[in-house]
C-alpha cells in the first residue's frame, strides 16, 4: 500500500505503479522542495532510494507539474531497479504523449532530451517524431469540431465501457433521443465557427434504420456548412447495406469507419460480435462503391489471440488497402464485462503484435498521424491511428492534441472549449444513460451556452 507525505503526488504515482501492475505493493515516498531542487525518497522492501532534481519553478502551475513529474520518474526508476523490468513509455504515464511533445517543440526545445529523462524507449520516441511529421500542415489551430453521440449498438462487446445499450434494450428511446438531438444541434449553430470536422459516433451508428439516419443528418445539415471532413463511425460490418452508405454519401458524409477489431471468427464470437470476418470484407467492399476515405479499426490482445492469430488481420486489412488503419492495444476499463473477470492484463505476445502493427503498417505505406494512451493497457502500450499519405483524420488530431475546441452532442458527449491563450481547457460532460440525457436536455443546453459564452 502506498504511503505519501504530499497527497496530491498520490494519483501521479499510482499511475506509474500501476503501469507495472503492482498497485498492491507496500512503498512510502517522501518529498520536499528547497533552494531549486525537488527531493524524491522512495523507501520499498527496507531499502531506500533518493533522488534530486533541479529545477527552478517560475510559478505554482509550473511547481507541481515538476514536482508531480519527478515523483513519478523516482518511483519508476525505483520499481524498474527492484523488478529488473522497463517499461516501453517508462515514467510518461498521460494519455497524450504527442501534447507533452508539442509543448516542448513550442518552448524552443527538442522533445526527445526529456523523453529520454522519463525513460521512454527510444522506438517510442521515434514514433512521436514520425506522428508530429505527419501532422504537418494538416491542422489550422484554433478550429472547432462536432461530434454526435448516438449510443446504439447490435449488442455490447466484452471490452466496451461505453454507455452504448443493445439496440433490442433501447428501441424504445431512439425516437425521443433524434428529437432531443435536434435539439441540441439548434442550439449550438453559434458555435459552430471556423468547422474543420464533424464526427458521428458511437456507438454503432448504421444499426440505426434509413428513416431514423435522415432525421440525424438532416439535423446536422441544419447547422452546418457541409464543407468539411466528415466522419460517420458506422461501425459493425453485419449493419452495413447499401441504402445506408447511399443515404450518407447523399448528405455529405465523407469518412466512413468499418469496425471488425479482428479478422479472426472465433475471436468475434467470444468478444460478443455477430459479424464474420465475410461479413467485413462484403461491407468494406460495399463501401467502397461510394466516395468515402475507409476506416478500420483492429484491436491487439483479443481473446486469447496469439501474434499470428494478430498478424492475419494486419495482413487481412492492409490487403483491402483502406486510408486509415487504426490499432487499439486491449485496454481494462471500467464498466466492461471483461473487468468483472479480470484484475489486469497480462497478454502473451502484445509486445509483439504492437512491433508487427509498425513493421507491416510501414512497409504498407502507412504512417502514424495520432496517438494516445489509456490506464489499464496491456504491456502499458498505446493506440496509433495509420493513415496512407494526405487522408489522417482531422478530427482524431484535433480532438488527441486538444489544438481546438469540440462543441459535442447526445448521451455522453463531451464539449471542450480551448482557451489557446491562456493554454486552458474546460469541460462539460452530458449525462451518460439515455433516459437522463432525453430528461435533462434543456438543462444541458443551457449548461453548455454558458461554456461557450462569447465564443
Amino acid at each position: 500500500m502506498l504511503t505519501t507525505n504530499s497527497e496530491y503526488l498520490r494519483c501521479e504515482i499510482m499511475d506509474v505503479l500501476r503501469a507495472f501492475n503492482e498497485e498492491e505493493r507496500d512503498m512510502t515516498h517522501y518529498f520536499s522542495y528547497s533552494g531549486g531542487k525537488f527531493y524524491n525518497t522512495v523507501e520499498c522492501g527496507g531499502e531506500f532510494f533518493d533522488y534530486i532534481d533541479d529545477f527552478d519553478p517560475q510559478d505554482d502551475l509550473e511547481f507541481k507539474r515538476y514536482a508531480k513529474r519527478f515523483a513519478k520518474l523516482a518511483v519508476y526508476k525505483t520499481l524498474q531497479k527492484i523488478l529488473n523490468k522497463s517499461l516501453p513509455w517508462g515514467a510518461l504515464t498521460g494519455i497524450r504523449p504527442t501534447k507533452l511533445a508539442y509543448s516542448e517543440i513550442k518552448a524552443g526545445r527538442d522533445f526527445k532530451p526529456l523523453f529520454e529523462k522519463l525513460c521512454v524507449d527510444d522506438e517510442n520516441a521515434e514514433l512521436i517524431a514520425r506522428v508530429i511529421r505527419a501532422q504537418r500542415g494538416l491542422y489550422e489551430e484554433g478550429g472547432t469540431h462536432l461530434y454526435v453521440s448516438l449510443p446504439f449498438c447490435p449488442t455490447k462487446c466484452d471490452y466496451c465501457s461505453f454507455v452504448t445499450a443493445p439496440i433490442e434494450r433501447t428501441k424504445g428511446y431512439v425516437d425521443s433521443y433524434i428529437e432531443a438531438l435536434k435539439k441540441e444541434l439548434e442550439s449550438v449553430k453559434p458555435y459552430l465557427k471556423n468547422l474543420q470536422s464533424i464526427y458521428v459516433g458511437g456507438g454503432t451508428p448504421f444499426v440505426l434504420d434509413e428513416s431514423q439516419l435522415t432525421r440525424i443528418y438532416a439535423a446536422i445539415n441544419e447547422v452546418c456548412d457541409i464543407k468539411c471532413e466528415y466522419t460517420v463511425e458506422a461501425g459493425r460490418p453485419d449493419v452495413f447495406t447499401e441504402e445506408k452508405l447511399a443515404l450518407s454519401q447523399k448528405f455529405g458524409v465523407n469518412r466512413i469507419c468499418v469496425n471488425p477489431q479482428s479478422f479472426r471468427d472465433q475471436t468475434l464470437r467470444a468478444i460478443g460480435r455477430k459479424h464474420t470476418e465475410e461479413d467485413t470484407v462484403r461491407a468494406f467492399e460495399m463501401s467502397r462503391k461510394f466516395d468515402f476515405d475507409i476506416n478500420l479499426d483492429l484491436i491487439a490482445g483479443l481473446a486469447d489471440e496469439t501474434p499470428e492469430d494478430f498478424e492475419n488481420s494486419l495482413n487481412r486489412a492492409v490487403a483491402l488497402s483502406p486510408e486509415n488503419i487504426t490499432v487499439h492495444t486491449l485496454s481494462l476499463k471500467s464498466g466492461a464485462k471483461l473487468k468483472e473477470r479480470v484484475a489486469a492484463l497480462d497478454i502473451d505476445g502484445i509486445d509483439q503484435m504492437i512491433a508487427l502493427s509498425r513493421k507491416l503498417l510501414t512497409a504498407a505505406g502507412y504512417e502514424p498521424y495520432y496517438l494516445y494512451r489509456q490506464k489499464y493497457q496491456a504491456g502499458g502500450l498505446e493506440n496509433v491511428g495509420w493513415s496512407k499519405k494526405g487522408k489522417a483524420c482531422l478530427y482524431n488530431i484535433g480532438v488527441m492534441e486538444e489544438r481546438g475546441s469540440v462543441v459535442a452532442v447526445g448521451a455522453n458527449a463531451i464539449s471542450k472549449r480551448i482557451f489557446s491563450e491562456t493554454d486552458r481547457i474546460e469541460r462539460y460532460s452530458s449525462p451518460k444513460d439515455i433516459p437522463s440525457y432525453i430528461n435533462k436536455v434543456d438543462e444541458i443546453i443551457l449548461k453548455r451556452a454558458e461554456l461557450f459564452k462569447d465564443f
